[in-house]
């Protein structure tokens, strides 16, 4: 009995050494991965290092790369909420808009540069401020228009590491560092979208405009499209769309394709001015809140 007792507990010690020496292999193996930066993604390196200092144009970039701690999270939600609040309290008097999508690489010479100054002008006339996305470009252009004729004219500005100061021809204008704060704020103050000649910016804007009005998360507001050559692809592939019923026929009449700057006016005045009886209001802002038109 004696040497089994004795057997056991030799065993035993046996069975705890070996654990004890695969534990530190363990620790050293994970010390060496440590040491050795190449063999650690890149993403858990920057996530490792708290706190992580990111320039406000990437601040967008640092949030989708993926999850991070609570508090960092949380406080990018205060942010995103502040964001709204400035938006809000910048546009809350600028009355009914028309916002004019468009390349912010158009220049000031480009046929399409005229054809948004005179949109810019004609929407004043008829009682539109006119709101875009503050830059250079159409954006310009359209703003410009607005302020040649003496109308309202603003902009929703990005931080970008490239091309996008605000340009001149503002009466009031936002910097935003986040793009789906500044897209809310271009579609919730419009009752109409120009879409301009333009890129991956403006194909994000037209879609996300025809999203809402497609899924009744905004009222049919008229979507006018300027430039049928320049636009022709799109309108071959929302056809095959329709061929291929991933979108239904009617869809295609959310929107109208034109060249010319007075069928554009006609549209808009029809079917926001005169369908939503659209008229000038006097804005009385609030001295408690610090507001001003």
């Amino acid at each position: 009995m004696t040497f089994n007792f004795n057997l056991k507990v030799q065993t035993l010690q046996t069975l705890q050494t070996l654990q004890t020496l695969q534990t530190l292999q363990t620790l050293q193996t994970l010390q060496t991965q440590l040491m050795d930066k190449e063999t650690i993604p890149e993403k858990i390196l920057e996530k490792a290092t708290e706190p992580v200092q990111v320039p406000p144009s990437q601040q967008e970039k640092y949030f989708l790369e993926g999850p991070r701690s609570r508090f960092e999270e949380f406080k990018f939600t205060i942010q995103v909420l502040l964001e709204f609040v400035k938006g809000f309290r910048a546009f809350h008097f600028v009355g009914p808009c028309v916002t004019v999508f468009g390349s912010a690489r158009i220049p000031n010479e480009h046929h399409f540069y005229e054809l948004a100054y005179d949109i810019g002008k004609r929407l004043s006339s008829i009682g539109f401020t006119v709101m875009t996305g503050g830059g250079p470009g159409i954006m310009e252009a359209a703003n410009k228009g607005a302020k040649d004729a003496g109308g309202r004219s603003v902009g929703c500005n990005i931080e970008l590491d490239f091309e996008q100061d605000p340009n001149p021809y503002m009466d009031k204008w936002v910097t935003f560092k986040y793009f789906f704060v500044r897209k809310t704020i271009l579609m919730k103050y419009s009752y109409a979208f120009v879409v301009m000649p333009g890129g991956a910016g403006t194909m994000d804007e037209l879609f996300e405009a025809l999203t809402l009005i497609q899924t009744k998360k905004i009222s049919g507001f008229p979507v006018v499209i300027i430039g049928k050559d320049y636009w022709k692809n799109l309108v071959e592939l929302l056809d095959d769309f329709v061929a291929q019923k991933t979108i239904s026929a009617e869809d295609l009449k959310l929107f109208i394709v034109t060249d010319s700057v007075d069928e554009a006016i006609d549209h808009i005045q029809k079917n926001a001015v005169d369908k939503y009886k659209l008229v000038k209001k006097i804005y009385r802002p609030s001295k408690i809140f610090t507001e001003n038109k």
